[in-house]
């Protein structure tokens, strides 16, 4: 899941938190398109998660002949793409490398450093302009109110020409930093209320003039005791620049079905450079080629199925959103795409079974949800009250590749089992494992590792993607009135009803900087 970011990809998906529902969502009808719920649920047994734990053995194996990770434009990716690419061939797939050119963000520069010695990490938040080369260097002022959001938060604090030292929580990070420049702050500190590195955006170019970094709480709580106790002045030093590189992802489709009707499902096949990437997104990636490889050996289904390994997700979403951008050029192509169904860490070993809530029951999206969301849900709970299986709503955030599609009137939906959120006592009812601790402890951490995946997780979710693709490479009528075979009213052409038309999607972006949170 996106822990990396492009300065290219504008504020109109503020990127949230994936949370979940703290009591068990309505259930949806059981009853998906077509209703032909028995070949699916047959279907559904064929996805193992034997078959699926067997690629992501590789996946780790591949991680660690190549310095421990899977990330964009490494050999451990195109390791990683090789594999999927003759698993796929050897299935009777014509797999397709997808390329993509996008400007890489470089970091020169991420220090605050004291003049009492002591020296920090930090991480220039997204949109914040570079500090001058030197960095900038000013005393330290620090609110009455720690979180800076008003300003009323400083009291009678002189701020003018200070660098300013502010938790977070209560406002947004743009809050934060348009109070403190108003203040007369020539820098802003942001540090984090949990122990890790802050990775923060601004939402917008130009918002400020002054650099702007996160921290985490233990070094931004240091930062503040040498300040009011030692009298520390501060160097804010945050500075990037862009290179153009390339990379690609890895495309293939079924050769039954027809053309005009595409269901498309996703995984990003790329991790972070912290590790090896096995929760995420090695499982979805696995699920994803499990389930392309048992569809293989059924030769009779309505629609194409279109499978996508995504690269340099973690970089800021590039490879689906240059692969969305690109179809945008051609007239009528997003249009043969019925639906797109996510699947972006599926084996969290601290794990809820979350479906994208794009009929909005919970969580209200911060983008337009396109017509025909809600019902690529119901397929995928329907399944889960089908068989009885717990499941809870996650945010339809834009958190992950299906943002692009979204962007682009694109129904949408997906399966994800968490990442840094807390799991709460009602999840625990719901789901087991262990309160007060993040549903995937390893995230982005070298110890995402093979023993970081739930394989009851796996065993759970991987059937549910097997059934949602069967079911939907028959029928999706319910999405875009396209009929199955033999149904009446067999819809003429592609398009979906009431589609709103196509939306510009946004732009690549660049490395070492983080697609987090807004606040």
């Amino acid at each position: 899941m996106a822990g990396r970011r492009t300065r290219a990809l504008a504020g109109t998906l503020v990127t949230l938190v994936v949370g979940t529902s703290a009591l068990l969502a309505p259930p949806a009808s059981a009853h998906g398109p077509g209703g032909h719920h028995d070949d699916a649920a047959r279907f559904a047994k064929q996805v193992t998660t034997r078959g699926v734990w067997r690629h992501l053995e590789e996946l780790q194996r591949i991680a660690d002949r190549h310095d421990g990770n899977r990330a964009a434009l490494t050999e451990g990716y195109e390791a990683s793409a090789r594999y999927v690419e003759r698993t796929l061939a050897k299935a009777g797939y014509h797999t397709k490398r997808d390329p993509f050119t996008f400007d890489l963000e470089v970091v020169d520069a991420a220090s605050l450093t004291l003049s009492t010695g002591e020296s920090y990490a930090v991480d220039q938040m997204q949109y914040a302009p570079n500090s001058p080369e030197t960095g900038v260097s000013a005393r330290a002022s620090v609110p009455v109110d720690p979180t800076g959001c008003t300003a009323d938060a400083w009291g009678d604090v002189e701020t003018v020409g200070t660098i300013a030292v502010v938790s977070r929580g209560v406002c947004s990070f743009a809050q934060k930093a348009v109070t403190a420049e108003a203040a007369g702050a020539v820098g802003l500190v942001v540090y984090n209320n949990v122990e890790e590195m802050l990775f923060g955006t601004l939402s917008t170019e130009g918002l400020v003039q002054i650099p702007v970094a996160g921290m985490p709480m233990a070094d931004g709580l240091a930062v503040v005791e040498a300040v009011t106790e030692r009298g520390a002045t501060l160097t804010l030093d945050t500075r990037f620049h862009t290179e153009e590189r390339t990379s690609f992802n890895v495309i293939a489709e079924t050769r039954a079905g027809r053309d005009d009707n595409v269901v498309m499902l996703g995984a990003h096949l790329d991790s972070v450079e912290e590790g090896p990437g096995i929760n995420d997104n090695g499982s979805g990636s696995a699920v994803l080629l499990e389930v392309a490889v048992q569809l293989a050996k059924q030769k009779h289904h309505h629609n194409t199925v279109r499978f996508a390994w995504w690269g340099a997700e973690e970089l800021g979403l590039i490879g689906s959103t240059e692969y969305v951008d690109e179809l945008a050029t051609r007239p009528g192509e997003l249009d043969r795409i019925a639906t797109y169904l996510n699947f972006d860490m599926v084996g969290s070993p601290n794990y809820i079974i979350g479906v994208y809530d794009a009929d909005e029951s919970t969580y209200e999206a911060p983008v337009d949800v396109p017509e025909g969301s809600a019902q690529t849900e119901a397929v995928l709970t329907g399944y889960f009250d089908r068989i009885g299986q717990p499941w809870v709503d996650t945010e339809f955030s834009g958190r992950s590749d299906y943002q692009a599609f979204i962007l682009n009137g694109i129904p949408a939906s997906g399966l994800f089992t968490g990442a840094d959120d807390i799991k709460t006592d009602e999840e625990v009812a719901l789901f087991g494992g262990t309160p007060g601790i993040r549903h995937d402890p390893s995230y982005h951490t070298a110890g995402d590792d093979l023993a970081n995946v739930s394989r009851e997780a796996i065993g759970i979710m991987a059937p549910a993607v097997a059934f949602a693709t069967a079911s939907l490479a028959r029928d999706t009528s319910a999405i875009n009135g396209v009929k199955g075979p033999g149904k009446p009213g067999h819809h003429p052409g592609p398009g979906r009803p009431g589609h709103p038309g196509k939306h510009h999607g946004h732009g690549p972006g660049g490395e070492h900087r983080h697609l987090e949170r807004a606040s």
